[in-house]
């Protein structure tokens, strides 16, 4: 259960209002490290698939077959191919285009939606996750498919099809190759390419994600074979170069998608996984097999640090910065030997870079966004909580006037994920915050990645207790380092953190004004109403029909006559990961009971909201809140 991965909780800005800022997306490698590919923007919704040279940055090839789409999934062959899906917005289908020696050709026609095309090792054939018929976007996050009729008897599928590149295949002739009835969240190729690796479950896929186990699937008969049913959630499988082991990062996850941990192995003939960086202080983010060893991506505290995984699972850094990366395959992509890497770097105060070159001399290849002037002044802050080491990011404006602040305490959702740097611009909330003064603080307490599993762990059965104790906390180092004013705080957050919003409000009158976006105020009636049961499992131990009372000591609607700070709620109609009436329960608790209150519930949108016009009542309507209750300390 998380915000968008979006630093600013679900605020993000849309194109007209953000600076002119040069996206990369997808990016994606060559196998022999001299060319990256990466679907370009500047300024404009519609992105260019760009390739350019990894010695010096210059663009030596674009490709855009079709000028109202949108792409994604960039891809290469062994032959230096480019695979890649379009889509054109409003239109169903999806397309495989493959590209090579300045020609692109169209591999499949999908009828429904396709994403992670991953070419075979011989380079003949393509394998791609398609849903056919979908009456969704794939993931929990999207806006959910109407609760009408006979609900429960039918999901969503996303299965696996192979397509033979030299071919092409109409939407009509498109026959998945893995079983019905279970969904393919990730795979993929043996190097022998008879076998594909997945991480797989039964049924409905946005649910039993966190029950999924390690299966190999016949690359001919697409027969399942179970590798192992590890007791964590795993994520990015990845088989090594002699097809012996698989590879994959297991940990204590809350969404698919936010993905940490620790690597463990496993015989791909099955066997029980072994865990190879057990005790690590450090969360691995991201991995990848090549012939020159494991690569992985780890955050560690305040840092993003690239290592080569050492025999006994050490790792041996290359790359360490306060600063978060991205890919289209993880954190970060790598040649075929694993000595060449390549990522998207951004900090709070740095726009995006490609950052490419040989590992221990990444450095930045592109300079697009070079003049691009940051509109705040960030620092990573770190204190003590009940004996944890606790970090945040505490960001201020830029040219700040003298005097003391308000500030806005912003809570991750998740609970397993984290704040990382992020490029800011006045074309999102938080820019609207900056540039009305406010300081804002990002927290990573207990629950959050970072400092290893351990630390991850720490929040199980205390949803509400030891975290928010560690935010405390750490509002109270910022008071002391900055000119903050303590008498002029608010607090926000979305999905995990709009629970901590609801659930702050019962246990402290510290914060002048909350907002709580896609919030969740009652985990009894929670448990029977939303779309992912599963996930709350890991936490809890039990079920909420077996242990009701740990779900319900955690549930803010329960504490409510507490409840005193005025709070604007907000959320997506069609959210399956924390429906609407759990922001409901609570804007009437609190309108019951006289605490100044407001509850926006946007149409059609998801776990998140994403509609331009949404977005930008949103901005408004949060930072009118904030003004009246926090800046302008308003009477409560």
């Amino acid at each position: 259960m998380r915000h968008l991965l979006a630093a600013t909780f679900l605020l993000t800005a849309s194109p007209a209002a953000a600076q002119a800022i040069h996206g990369y997306g997808s990016l994606a490698i060559a196998p022999k490290g001299d060319r990256v590919a990466a679907v370009e923007t500047s300024g404009q919704p519609h992105g260019v698939i760009t390739v350019r040279r990894v010695a010096d940055g210059k663009v030596i090839e674009t490709i855009d077959p079709c000028a109202a789409c949108g792409y994604s999934g960039l891809t290469f062959a062994p032959d230096g191919g480019l695979a890649f899906l379009s889509r054109e917005p409003g239109k169903p289908g999806v397309t495989l285009s493959f590209a090579k020696a300045g020609q692109t050709r169209t591999v499949a026609s999908i009828a429904g939606i396709a994403q992670t095309p991953r070419v075979s090792p011989d380079g003949k054939r393509i394998a791609l996750l398609v849903t056919l018929g979908a009456t969704k976007e794939s993931g929990a996050v999207q806006a959910g498919a109407r609760q009408i009729g006979e609900i429960g008897e039918k999901s969503d599928e996303q299965r696996l099809g192979i397509f033979d590149l030299a071919g092409t295949v109409t939407a009509d002739a498109v026959k998945p190759l893995s079983p019905e009835g279970r969904y393919i969240y990730e795979y993929d190729w043996a190097p022998d390419g008879r076998t594909l690796v997945a991480t797989t479950a039964l049924g409905n896929g946005d649910n039993n994600w966190w029950v999924a186990t390690l299966d190999a699937i016949d690359a001919e008969s697409g027969a399942v074979r179970q590798i192992a049913k590890p007791a964590t959630q795993l994520n990015h499988p990845r088989v090594s170069p002699d097809g012996a082991t698989v590879a994959y990062i297991g940990g204590l996850m809350s969404d698919f998608g936010a993905i940490g941990g620790d690597v463990f192995t496993v015989p791909l003939a099955g066997g029980s996984p072994r865990n190879l960086t057990a005790g690590d202080k450090r969360t691995i983010t991201s991995l990848a097999w090549t012939r020159g060893g494991l690569r992985t991506v780890a955050l560690a505290g305040d840092k993003s640090e690239i290592a080569r995984m050492m025999q006994g699972g050490r790792q041996a850094v290359t790359f360490s910065r306060p600063v978060s990366t991205s890919a289209g395959d993880g954190r970060a992509v790598y040649s075929a030997d694993g000595e060449t890497a390549a990522m998207v770097v951004q900090d709070f105060e740095h726009a995006p870079a490609i950052y490419a070159g040989k590992l221990g001399k990444l450095r930045a290849i592109t300079h697009d966004n070079d003049r691009v002037a940051p509109i705040v002044a960030a620092r990573s802050i770190t204190w003590k909580s009940d004996g944890y080491d606790v970090q945040g990011w505490l960001l201020a404006p830029r040219g700040a006037a003298g005097g003391k602040a308000p500030m806005i305490v912003n809570v991750h959702g998740g609970p397993s994920s984290a704040s990382v740097p992020g490029f800011l611009t006045a074309g999102n909330f938080i820019g609207d915050l900056l540039n009305a003064g406010y300081y804002v603080f990002y927290p990573n307490p207990r629950g959050s990645f970072g400092q290893g599993e351990a630390f991850t762990a720490a929040n199980k059965r205390d949803f509400g207790g030891g975290d928010l104790r560690d935010i405390l906390a750490g509002v109270d180092a910022v008071v002391k380092t900055a000119p903050v004013d303590n008498d002029r705080l608010g607090l926000m957050g979305g999905s995990y953190g709009g629970f901590m919003a609801m659930w702050t409000n019962t246990q402290t009158n510290r914060f002048k004004g909350i907002i709580a976006g896609a919030g969740l105020s009652n985990w009894i009636s929670y448990y029977g109403t939303n779309g992912i049961d599963q996930w709350m499992l890991p936490f809890f131990g039990k079920t909420m029909y077996d242990d009701p009372k740990a779900y319900e000591d955690v549930s803010a609607i329960y504490r409510i006559k507490s409840a005193k700070t005025p709070t604007f709620i907000y959320v997506g109609e069609r959210d399956i990961e924390v429906p609407p009436t759990q922001s409901i329960e609570y804007w009437h608790a609190l309108k019951d009971l006289g605490v100044p209150v407001s509850l926006v519930i946007y149409p059609d949108e998801g776990h998140g909201i994403r509609d331009p016009d949404h977005m930008a009542d949103l901005r408004k309507r949060s930072l009118a809140w904030f003004d009246r209750y926090v800046k302008g300390g308003a009477a409560q």
